[in-house]
Formats: structure tokens, C-alpha cells, sequence
């Protein structure tokens, strides 16, 4: 099992997918990691030698901002946005959808589970 920043990537996976498991690493930047390591994309991880991991660690390490310090990174903007008080500051602080989605329906992610609302009745004919 290789392990890269951290993470252990599942052998069975091709080296392309199993990149992504990282945190920070998609698809788009794990074939532009695998180009500049010169490493072929549709090999499995359990077939990569010593010295294509190692290059893969190097290329990881100088060109992606990933794991712990990308996690930190999002965390300060969200907590600079609460700091200054802004429109997305407050909706972070309050759990709604930040990006103008709708709240009337919808948005149950951010929102959290339903709440029954006490005394309702149901509409009768």
C-alpha cells in the first residue's frame, strides 16, 4: 500500500483514481501530478515501483496545497468572512446555504434534520 502525504492509497485502484482520496486532489490535478512525475495514469497503485512514488511525493509536495494545510487554509477564510461580518460571514455563522441557493425548500445539508413545528394541523377538506 503506497502512502502519499499521509494517506494510505488503496492498492486495487489505478494510480489516477487513487490520488484522489487525498484531500485537496481531484481528478484534474491528479493527471497533471501523474504527467509531470512521468508516471502512467492506468497503472494500479499495487504496481508502482519505489522510485515513481517517491517522484509522485515530490511533485505532490512542491506543486499541491493539500491535507492539514489546505483544511487550515479554508478554515481561516471561513473564520475571517465571520470576523468581518459580511453577508457569507453571517450565513456560515448560521448554518444556511451561502451561496444564494433557496431556504424556503430544500437545503436540508446545512440546515440539518427537519423539525416538526408544534400545534400544525393538517390542511382537511
Amino acid at each position: 500500500m503506497a502512502r502519499i502525504a499521509g494517506i494510505n492509497i488503496p492498492n486495487n485502484k489505478k494510480v489516477v483514481v487513487g490520488l484522489t482520496y487525498i484531500y485537496g486532489i481531484g481528478p484534474f490535478i491528479s493527471k497533471n501530478v501523474l504527467e509531470k512525475a512521468g508516471v502512467d495514469p492506468d497503472k494500479r497503485v499495487a504496481n508502482l515501483t519505489d522510485s515513481e512514488v517517491l517522484r509522485l511525493r515530490e511533485v505532490i509536495d512542491s506543486d499541491c496545497v493539500i491535507e492539514g494545510s489546505l483544511r487550515r487554509e479554508v478554515s481561516q477564510n471561513i473564520k475571517r468572512l465571520n470576523d468581518l461580518g459580511c453577508y457569507r460571514g453571517l450565513r456560515h455563522r448560521k448554518g444556511l446555504p451561502v451561496r444564494g441557493q433557496r431556504t424556503h425548500t430544500n437545503a436540508r445539508t446545512r440546515k440539518g434534520k427537519a423539525v416538526a413545528i408544534a400545534g400544525k394541523k393538517k390542511a382537511t377538506k
